[in-house]
């Protein structure tokens, strides 16, 4: 016969108290160090991740080309293969999401890369379109969820002062990822075939091994599921080779109560149960509403603008585009934008700095579909590029921080999924307008007022968090009001 827990209430009440506050203590420590070769670490790690997902989302635009000559597909047929992995993003972004919160950021990271890497190493290798079509649906799966996770890992590790920094920077392995996608476009398929290619953009799935033995798990999530022992044995081993410590952007860390377990039954304590009912609640519908917003408006834009950046060049007559060199310095362009945006999120804030570099790339959208020249077309594409990859950078770091520890990843990974539905709606929009007479001229209108709107909505409904913990950004709005 089993002994009953005859440990009394006050106790046991006690004992969630205690673990609490060293939970607390183990983030408020991890916070206030200072930037070190681990964070660095962990931002190179990370961010080749990034990269490998950048450089197979560039590989299929540049694969689908000759894919479509030597299957002789149709139109309808590219534009499948490359929706068919928008929708897989959009479900990925949403299930790996829930899953980093229940299971871990770093099981779902490394779990994302090896689902991509296997099913783009298998497109190489597919007999058909049908066959293509799963593996890109499994494809867009793993890239989807894996960005809000890995965001979601490295906000949770970045002391406050540099966190916008380190996500800008993070970011800008895209940029790194889309180079490594032209080099590979001009350098293996005209000589390989497109075959390569896609065996190439299966290197994710040897690094997801790799990424396994280099990133620890995130100390939130763990102090979240009373995961103490661990948590600590990470936050030794890190202390232990920094120099000292900082305090961050001279705010201390607000402490904040969080769910945890009994690490003896497992049994957890919610605060408040991870649900989609729950992102739309009083105390966080208001960003809830903005990240969606802003995410259709710039997802649709991003891919609307330059997926049909070809297309639409040659139908006004810019043969330029044809060239390697257009293709690359449009690339090249996306990397000082970065740098700007990783500089000035810090100094004028996220709210400011991912307003303005929005407003400016409408106007460049503007200027470019008036654009009648080469010089203007290389001028306007580069500041188009210039300013829409810098406030990626902004809005990777700005999204995060809208959540608590229990539904960051799945608050992040469900605002990106909105975006990918602007990714799946720009192709068709922009087909109609291409259509009608002055398409050039109406398509970079409608971009430019999309983008004005998002512009419109940050400043409107958008809160700075530069500055802030994550326990004090991820806080509802109704407890912020009370403060």
């Amino acid at each position: 016969m089993m002994k009953r827990d005859m440990t009394p209430p006050t106790q046991l009440a006690s004992e969630a108290m205690k673990s609490n506050l060293r939970g607390l203590q183990l983030v408020q420590q991890l916070q206030q160090l200072a930037v070190g070769r681990f964070h660095y670490r962990l931002l190179a790690a990370v961010g080749l991740g990034w990269l490998f997902d950048a450089m197979d989302t560039g590989l299929i635009a540049f694969i689908i080309p000759r894919l479509a000559e030597s299957w002789q597909m149709t139109a309808a047929d590219k534009a499948l293969v490359v929706s068919i992995g928008f929708i897989g993003m959009a479900i990925g972004a949403v299930v790996a999401g829930a899953l980093a919160d229940r299971f871990g950021r770093k099981t779902v990271l490394c779990g994302t890369l090896l689902l991509y890497g296997a099913a783009t190493a298998a497109c190489g290798v597919v007999p058909s379109i049908s066959w293509l079509l799963v593996c890109r649906f499994l494809v867009g799966l793993g890239l989807g969820g894996q960005l809000p996770v890995a965001v979601s890992l490295v906000s949770e590790y970045v002391p406050t002062a540099v966190r916008g920094r380190f996500i800008v920077l993070l970011e800008s392995f895209w940029g790194l990822g889309w180079l490594a996608a032209a080099l590979i476009a001009y350098g293996v398929i005209p000589v390989y075939g497109w075959q390569p290619a896609f065996l190439i953009g299966g290197l994710p799935f040897i690094y997801a091994i790799c990424l396994w033995r280099l990133v620890p798990e995130s100390i939130p999530y763990l102090v979240e599921r009373g995961r103490l022992t661990e948590a600590t044995a990470i936050v030794n081993r890190i202390t232990s080779g920094a120099q000292g410590a900082v305090t961050c952007g001279g705010h201390s860390v607000v402490a904040d109560s969080l769910n945890v377990t009994d690490e003896a039954t497992g049994e957890m304590m919610p605060k408040a149960a991870v649900s989609l009912r729950r992102l739309w609640s009083r105390g966080f519908a208001r960003r809830t509403l903005m990240l969606w917003l802003i995410w259709f408006g710039i997802v649709f834009s991003y891919y609307g603008i330059f997926t049909w950046l070809p297309s639409l060049l040659m139908e006004r007559g810019f043969p330029i585009v044809k060239s390697f060199e257009f293709t690359l310095i449009l690339i090249l362009a996306q990397l000082p934008g970065y740098m700007a945006a990783a500089w000035l999120i810090e100094r004028w804030g996220r709210k400011q700095t991912l307003a303005g570099f929005i407003a400016l790339c409408a106007v460049c959208a503007h200027f470019f579909g008036a654009a009648t020249s080469d010089g203007a077309v290389i001028l306007w594409g580069c500041l188009l590029s210039f300013f829409n990859l810098g406030a990626w950078g902004v809005l990777y770091t700005y999204t995060p921080e809208q959540y608590p520890t229990a539904m960051r990843a799945y608050g992040s990974g469900w605002a990106s999924a909105i975006g990918r539905l602007g990714g799946i709606a720009a192709p068709p929009v922009v087909t109609q307008l291409m259509t009608q007479a002055g398409a050039f001229t109406r398509v970079f209108t409608m971009f430019t007022l999309v983008l004005t709107a998002v512009a419109v909505v940050i400043v409107v409904l958008g809160k700075e968090t530069c500055g802030r913990s994550l326990m004090e950004t991820g806080r509802g709005d109704e407890v912020m009001h009370h403060q």
